[in-house]
């Protein structure tokens, strides 16, 4: 007759018995072979008729689920295990049946991997199960909530809620850990913020609920608030330092100093404060009667387009008026003629230094 004697909690969780013995401690030397078997299990039925279930093993003395046994718990369940085998054929490339084959029609798993080589009465008895040593692996690389360093942060953050939980569940599951003074549920992030009276109780709260507190079916996720103060300061990671701690880069050029205040006053950047333009002078009336008509020393002044002709000045301007500079493109003409005489000068070390190379200027031949 074989018996394995689960909690209700165990049952449920869908764990090894070895992961089971190990978080309540049980250590239960059942025998192995049909005979001892069977006289041990006379044997605790015969206690169990006199004494009850708390006198028949260690087992009725830890019925209480552990920690370990609530974080490691499957939630969903677990439908892997009523797949139909895999098709033998079809790993060795003979399946005719195609869709039509009840059996799977996947790769096998890795015969190096720990989990494929699993025995049936070492799983039965929870001894070198190899399921049970992954969980327990797990168990012990499970993050920890650590406690804030402000001692006035009583506030538990619970996520995952869902639509169907309400303030009264919530307030039920955390009354017994201490006094609340206020549940604030946000419905559109599916959240909410528990309010302790005490810190103990806070603490209390989330030792007791983070990664273990399973309400309508959900895991729900248990962090600390945060004060005013870090609601609005950056998240700084692991590793980083202040911006106030850290060393100037060697080597760098100093800060270009500031010109000096006279530079600063003394300049006229946009010649707002320059002298007025000059203006021409007034030009005298006609006296009464005089002819219509140039004045008698008056002198004719022509406009070039272009450079005056040879043995020809241009006449002085008349008093109180500027002298006129040549146009525009004859100032253009003489610089391109200055720049050509210097870059004959100079020589050329590269032929993309001559500018008649691509024909931009033209060779004057002599």
């Amino acid at each position: 007759m074989h018996r394995v004697y689960f909690p209700n909690f165990a049952d449920i969780a869908r764990l090894p018995v070895q992961v089971r013995d190990a978080a309540l401690k049980i250590q239960d030397n059942m025998p192995k072979s049909d005979v001892n078997k069977e006289f041990y299990t006379q044997n605790m039925e015969d206690k169990m008729a006199q004494d009850g279930l708390n006198s028949s093993s260690a087992l009725g003395k830890a019925m209480a689920p552990s920690d370990m046994l609530l974080k490691l718990a499957r939630t969903t369940p677990y439908y892997k295990r009523n797949r139909p085998h895999i098709c033998s054929f079809w790993v060795k490339g003979e399946c005719k049946r195609g869709e039509e084959c009840p059996y799977r029609h996947d790769k096998p798993t890795d015969p190096d991997d720990p989990l494929a080589d699993q025995n049936i009465k070492d799983r039965f008895y929870g001894m070198n199960d190899p399921v049970a040593e992954k969980l327990m692996r797990r168990y012990s690389d499970m993050p920890k909530l650590t406690p804030p360093d402000d001692k006035t942060i009583t506030t538990l953050y619970v996520g995952n809620l869902g639509e169907k939980i309400e303030e009264s569940e919530l307030k039920d599951q955390f009354y017994q850990f201490g006094e609340i003074r206020s549940v604030n549920i946000v419905t559109k992030q599916q959240c909410a913020f528990v309010q302790f009276t005490t810190r103990a109780a806070a603490e209390t709260a989330a030792e007791k609920s983070f990664n273990k507190l399973i309400l309508g079916g959900r895991r729900l996720t248990i962090k600390w608030g945060k004060s005013q103060a870090q609601q609005g300061a950056p998240v700084k990671k692991d590793g980083e330092e202040d911006e106030a701690e850290l060393e100037p880069v060697p080597g760098l050029p100093g800060a270009l100093p500031l010109p000096p205040e006279e530079i600063v006053h003394n300049n006229n950047f946009f010649n707002l404060n320059g002298p007025p333009p000059m203006m021409m002078p007034p030009v005298p009336p006609r006296p009464p009667g005089a002819p219509r008509g140039p004045p008698p020393n008056f002198v004719p002044f022509t406009f070039f387009r272009g450079p005056p002709p040879p043995g020809m000045r241009l006449p002085p301007p008349p008093p109180g008026m500027m002298p006129m500079r040549p146009p525009l493109h004859h100032q253009q003409q003489q610089q391109q003629q200055q720049q050509q005489q210097q870059r004959h000068q100079l020589p050329v070390h590269y032929p993309s230094q001559d500018p008649t190379r691509m024909g931009a200027v033209p060779v004057q031949k002599n």
